[in-house]
């Protein structure tokens, strides 16, 4: 990369709009953000989005399934998370994933057989049980994430194909944003500003303090694109796998071998159409390089791999083909906010309770059987920087702990949360800062997300909970019991 510097005269940029609150990114996060401020009461909201669709990683990006929503027999990722399956439930093919009725089942051994093709909807721990994770289809869910933007037309204006850069800096106040577009440069005004942008575009030149990629052996230091396969035959394959599983287990190094970077084959909402991901390893998708390549060295391999695949399992791929490919980069993970509070392993081992808290989540972390952990308002927090907010993937959490947080529910739960707040001090005249905590749970409540400790929240959430030790009967979480400098060797995770 070259060292040279240009120096870019003085400019005036024109202010395109202004607003009370601007959610800077239209992912997971941002599109939740948006909606749960409106339906809160706040009446002035602008969503910029740099592509022409909603949802980033889940519509983009392809990563089409929605893993632990469920623990035993409870529901603990609801709120704006449930209402997406909920609305693409009547749509043919949208969903697929067990029924809320009967998650925690653990005595049906048919259904149980049945839902174990589909990966994520049976427990890895005994007693085996089903668990709410949902695959859906991605372009129906850019349909409907547009939907939700228009019943709220009157207080959300959307901004698509803008780029916000950088944010307009007032000391220590963040008082809006600049973008680009075909438009140009030019400006937001706002009074909170929502950076859900993933990769901290906004607050890493705010003065906040932040973190970069996590070490290269986790699973956020991985990039992706992911691609479909049509003409396919999942419960086939399944079988055959189940039948062969010697065979299964080469099959799945020999793709990984071909393309040069682990992949592997994984279910969708249709029989006849799987998708597969891949983890490019030490990978930062928030550098030029890093992101070109992962984009090209996956597209230069797609056509061996379902020529294997082909030649390997021709019961269940005889007929494949490439179907589509994701037509954006698929991303885990880069800059980190370092917040008020920054969550690491011990949240998952220890339980750990707040009094801020605005997400009450089962994760996929194996310290705790995926059992539910609190996530704080706290970690949306900037350290020394006002009027921002930084919920989704880049919230703040250590380079472990991210793994187990930067997944599509916690990006729609820490959205969801910041929408509420970012809505609440608006509508009270504080900064998010100074907001009302109490009141900001409350309204989360009101739309669907159980908390912890609060009297309108059934009382057998907390109940199972307790009845199952949190999760913390696990041999990871009692040998951090023992010795808590463990929790350091982050590769046991």
């Amino acid at each position: 990369m070259s060292k040279k510097v240009y120096v870019e005269p003085q400019n005036s940029i024109p202010v395109y709009d202004e607003c009370d609150i601007l959610v800077v990114g239209g992912g997971a996060a941002g599109h939740s953000a948006a909606i749960a401020a409106a339906r809160a009461g706040a009446k002035n909201i602008i969503l910029m989005e740099r592509y022409g669709y909603m949802g980033g990683d889940v519509t983009g990006g392809y990563v089409i399934m929605v893993p632990k929503l469920s623990w035993y027999d409870k529901s603990f990722v609801r709120g704006l998370q449930e209402e997406w399956f909920t609305r693409l439930a009547a749509i043919p093919d949208a969903v697929l994933g067990p029924d809320l009725s009967k998650i925690g089942k653990s005595d049906d051994a048919a259904l149980l057989d049945v839902w174990a093709r589909i990966h994520g909807c049976v427990s890895e721990s005994e007693p085996k049980r089903l668990v709410r994770a949902v695959y859906y289809e991605p372009n129906e869910l850019k349909i409907e994430m547009d939907k939700m933007l228009i019943e709220h037309r009157d207080s959300i204006r959307v901004m698509c194909h803008t780029w916000g850069t950088k944010p307009i800096m007032e000391g220590n106040e963040v008082r809006g944003v600049i973008f680009e577009s075909k438009e140009g440069r030019k400006a937001v005004y706002a009074k909170t500003v929502i950076d859900a942008t993933g990769d901290g575009d906004i607050f890493r030149y705010s003065g906040a303090p932040y973190s970069t990629l996590a070490d290269g052996k986790t699973r956020s230091s991985t990039t992706a694109l992911v691609w479909r396969i049509g003409g396919i035959n999942w419960d086939l394959y399944y079988e055959w796998q189940k039948a062969n599983p010697k065979s299964g287990m080469a099959l799945r190094g020999a793709l990984s071998k071909i393309a040069g970077f682990p992949c592997a084959p994984i279910a969708s909402s249709r029989n006849d159409v799987c998708w597969i991901n891949n983890w490019h390893p030490d990978r930062d998708c928030a550098t030029i390089k890093d992101a070109t390549e992962t984009e090209m060295n996956t597209r230069n391999t797609i056509r061996d791999v379902i020529a294997y695949l082909k030649e390997a399992c021709p019961v269940a791929f005889r007929g494949a083909y490439l179907y589509d490919i994701a037509p954006q980069l698929g991303t885990r993970g880069s800059c980190r906010l370092k917040g008020e509070y920054i969550m690491t392993v011990k949240d998952f081992a220890f339980s750990t309770k707040h009094d801020d808290v605005i997400a009450w989540h089962s994760t996929i972390s194996r310290v705790n059987d995926c059992g539910p952990i609190e996530i704080p308002y706290r970690a949306l927090l900037p350290q020394g920087v006002e009027n921002l907010l930084a919920p989704g993937r880049h919230l703040s959490a250590d380079n472990v702990a991210i793994d187990w947080l930067n997944l599509i529910p916690q990006c729609v739960g820490t959205g969801q949360a910041a929408g509420v707040a970012a809505a609440v001090a608006t509508m009270d005249g504080v900064n998010v800062r100074s907001v009302d905590i109490r009141k900001v749970q409350n309204i989360l409540i009101d739309q669907d997300v159980p908390l912890p400790r609060n009297d309108r929240v059934d009382k057998s959430y907390t109940e199972v909970c307790e009845e199952h030790e949190y999760g913390l009967y696990t041999e990871l979480a009692r040998k951090a019991k023992e010795d808590p400098d463990s929790l350091n060797d982050y590769r046991q995770w």
